[in-house]
């Protein structure tokens, strides 16, 4: 429905589609950039894999142990019996509240009931110390409802509340409760000390079963009462296993600590729903619901903690139900209707949208009526049931949004967007080589694990001071007091699911950056000296970072540029900022250097540079302007004459009488609103064009010479290079290919992107020789073959001292996982290796 979709996207961006045909024209005409919302298990990356896998929902239901049946049977005559007076009085509303959380506290365990009654039972003593006969007591009236809507720790609050309501009239009612929930209480406590509560066996069994599913033997264990998460906390660690625990009593920046230790430290995670609050555990697949909550849109909210986004594993996910208490059985019959309808649909989708499913059957009232027996069981196990037939079905799949028509959606521009990520994807040897080389300089240590990995197994004082700081700790987090297991790579294997991944953006990578900044930032402006393997530079080379800003004040961009000053020749040119990668570090002095004076002469490059970035700034803002102004200004021009006519019509039916006084004031006040609109969008339209290039910043400079001996691999030739690409682009053409030279880019490692008729790229360095001989692989070069992998090729061209008679290059794909190099401050290929490995 075109028009309700306008309607939709108003509220969003108010009076920017003024009509139904504008927006089909954005559509259509590829400006409009809002995308419609799948359910998850419907998206697909663009290989048309699945991006989330599925997930295995299994409910084992169990007996109750006999001392337990007779915990329960006794529980419930006390509820029903106390339900039943209050039936009497006026206090039905808030008694049933009290009893409702002592069945909810028995559902999650024996403990929390333990405690739970424990605290009832105190307080009533304390009522009978001050109990005044002539005076009924009043307790405050409390909304169930409400605090479903509260955070948890507001909901345990008021829960404690209930728990000690009663509906006794005088001392002699008020010392008859009080004797039963002593006998309540030692009931509780014997099936305890016993330990014969079958679902913690059962728990202990699920894990085992779980263990052998799991790749890194995580399990998140999740439970509505505090009370309950501390009893499993011990139990857990009694029985071996390393343990930590989420719950709403902690803030969030606690949360996210506990967050990393389950990930870098402990097996077992104990939460409550807490943990379904900002929280990302996707490292982990196995989950146990121990307990399961009355609203069923806390359930798919515990799920989404494992089964998001990121989660490379199937998950399994336990639920414990008691088959012979009542609010079991209607917990195993609606995770059987569940089944039932994911079968027939063939998607475990269901589970996202259980909400939706029970929406009219108010699963939480229909459980509080199970409790205190407002209804026999075989009543609410009917409501449950319904026909699961092709209808039902249907109607399941409109409201998944399955039956949405939608337009053909081309990706090709995201395809082109994600293209171009990868080809500018941080590589992580480069942040691995910084992070390693820093944090020992600053005093720390790194220890070196299998499979690329590194851990830290304590933090410098002078990062841990850092670390510290409040202002850090609110940008970044926490830093913790060790990591036992660190990946500079974001892609792990199974085994390595729970590495912390360290980058830009982590606490401790964050406090190593800033203690390079602090230590060494004056450093930078005095230089450092390198050495080029392969002869070519010999100057030195300057670094700046150029910012644009538009007139709003914002950042438009924001650049790093380095130029080449030749100390042979005086000439000044642009290079990639990355050739630092392909250069040797010398302990050597680079003597005394005039710095102003170099800053100087390239004082006119970098201006120039400014301006060309500023120009491909300029494109893409004022492409976004004109979107702007087609729909933005026209839509609402529209509404203001829209409403012109309106005020027209009114004002003569005014003058013949008509009482439409409010109606003029209201449309006055809705056109003047749009004026402004209008006012201000024009003149945030001019101030988002308006770009102007602000004082580059001088970062560094450093001192680029010659090695003594210049090996034959690593020496470059200009005209047999420019030979080597000729014949390449060549043989690319005639290959069907479209070959585009980006040698000069910044930082590719690469020499020319390919593309054929299909869109897929290659992605080719380029080695040229005079004869035939071995070649070199730049740090730079080798890191992107190993990024790229399949996609990276190299083309190594010989005899281009025969030119042009030169033979076809030698094609060898994947090099970085094809070849077995040898690293000597580059990557040495020999000319067997190549000739046997081509292609």
């Amino acid at each position: 429905d075109t028009e309700n979709f306008r309607l939709f996207l108003d509220l969003l961006q108010p009076g920017f589609f003024a009509t139904s045909e504008m927006l089909e024209e954005s559509i259509e005409q590829n400006e409009n950039t809002l995308f419609l919302r799948r359910i998850k298990e419907d998206m697909k990356d663009f290989e048309g894999k699945p991006l989330f896998l599925p997930r295995h929902v299994l409910t084992p239901a169990y007996a109750l142990s006999n001392p337990e049946r007779e915990l329960y049977k006794k529980l419930t005559e006390y509820v029903r019996n106390q339900y039943n007076k209050a039936l009497q009085s006026d206090k039905k509303r808030y008694i049933g509240f009290a009893l409702i959380i002592l069945q909810r506290r028995l559902a999650s365990s024996c403990y929390a009931l333990w405690k739970s009654l424990i605290r009832r039972r105190d307080r009533l003593k304390e009522m009978l110390e001050t109990f005044d006969q002539s005076k009924k007591l009043t307790p405050k009236i409390f909304d169930f409802e409400e605090t479903e809507e509260m955070s948890e720790e507001e909901r345990w609050q008021q829960e404690t509340l209930w728990e000690t309501l009663s509906i006794a009239e005088n001392r002699e009612e008020l010392e008859k409760e009080i004797r039963t929930l002593e006998d309540l209480i030692e009931e509780a406590k014997n099936v305890i000390d016993q330990e014969v509560e079958v679902k913690l066996v059962k728990l202990r069994e699920s894990m085992k079963l779980l263990e052998e599913k799991s790749i890194n033997k995580k399990v998140l264990i999740f439970t509505e009462a505090k009370d309950t998460l501390e009893y499993l906390v011990k139990k857990i660690k009694k029985w071996g296993y390393d343990v930590n625990f989420i719950h709403g009593g902690m803030n969030l920046e606690k949360r996210i600590d506990a967050e990393k230790i389950f990930k870098t430290e402990t097996q077992i995670m104990v939460a409550t729903e807490a943990a379904g609050e900002g929280i990302n555990l996707q490292f982990c697949h196995l989950m146990i619901n121990y307990d399961i909550p009355w609203n069923p849109n806390r359930l798919e909210q515990r799920m989404g903690r494992v089964h998001r986004y990121g989660q490379k594993y199937e998950v399994f996910v336990y639920n414990l139900i008691a088959k012979d208490t009542i609010e079991g059985r209607i917990f195993k019959r609606l995770f059987e209707k569940l089944e039932e309808i994911k079968t027939k649909m063939g998607s475990d989708k269901v589970y996202d949208i259980i909400g939706e499913i029970y929406n009219e059957k108010d699963l939480p009232q229909l459980l509080a009526e199970a409790a205190v027996g407002a209804k026999t069981e075989d009543e609410i196990l009917q409501t449950l049931e319904f026909k699961v037939d092709e209808e039902f079905i249907q109607k399941i799949r409109e409201n998944l949004g399955d039956t949405l028509a939608t337009k053909h959606i081309d990706f090709t521009q995201i395809k082109e967007q994600r293209q171009q990520a990868r080809e500018n994807k941080l590589i992580p040897e480069y942040t691995a080589e910084f992070f390693k080389k820093a944090f020992t300089k600053a005093e720390g240590k790194i220890r070196e694990r299998s499979r690329d990995l590194c851990a830290v197994d304590s933090i410098p004082f002078a990062i841990r001071k850092i670390a510290e700081d409040e202002e850090f700790r609110k940008s970044f987090g926490h830093v913790l007091r060790s990591y036992p297991k660190i990946t500079f790579a974001k892609e792990v294997g199974p085994q390595d699911q729970d590495a912390e991944f360290l980058t830009f953006g982590h606490p401790l990578f964050e406090a190593v950056l800033e203690w390079v900044s602090r230590s060494f930032n004056a450093d930078l402006q005095k230089g450092a000296k390198f050495i080029d393997p392969s002869g070519q530079l010999n100057g030195y080379i300057l670094f700046y970072e150029g910012q644009i800003s538009d007139g709003t004040g914002s950042t438009a961009g924001k650049r790093l540029f380095a130029y080449y000053n030749d100390s042979r020749t005086g000439a000044i040119e642009f290079i990639q900022p990355s050739i630092l990668w392909d250069l040797v570090e010398s302990s050597k002095g680079s003597g005394a250097v005039d710095v102003e004076t170099l800053k100087t002469k390239t004082q006119s490059q970098i201006i120039s540079s400014l301006r060309d970035y500023q120009k491909e700034l300029q494109e893409e803002r004022n492409r976004q302007a004109e979107i702007k102004e087609k729909y933005g200004i026209k839509s609402l021009e529209k509404l203001i004459f829209d409403l012109d006519k309106d005020l027209v019509d009114l004002k003569e039916r005014e003058r013949q009488g008509e009482n439409v006084g409010l109606a003029i004031h209201n449309k006055v006040e809705r056109q003047l609103k749009y004026k402004e609109n209008k006012k201000e969008l024009v003149n945030l339209i001019q101030r988002e064009k308006s770009l102007t290039i602000s004082t580059p910043t001088f970062l560094g400079i450093i001192k680029v010479g010659s090695p003594q001996v210049i090996q034959d691999e690593f020496r470059k030739d200009v005209q047999t290079e420019k030979i080597a690409m000729e014949v390449v682009m060549e043989f690319e053409r005639r290959a069907g290919r479209k070959p585009k030279d980006v040698s000069k880019d910044i930082g590719p490692g690469y020499d020319i992107k390919s593309f054929d008729d299909k869109g897929n790229v290659r992605y080719i360095e380029v080695k040229g020789r005079k004869g035939i001989g071995a070649v070199a692989l730049s740090k730079n070069e080798w890191f992107k073959a190993k990024h790229l992998a399949e996609d990276y090729y190299l083309y190594v061209v010989w005899s281009t001292e025969n030119h042009p008679n030169v033979p076809p290059p030698k094609i060898i794909r994947d090099p970085a996982h094809s070849l077995t190099p040898k690293e000597d401050i580059h990557y040495l290929i020999n000319h067997t290796e190549i000739e046997e490995k081509a292609e």
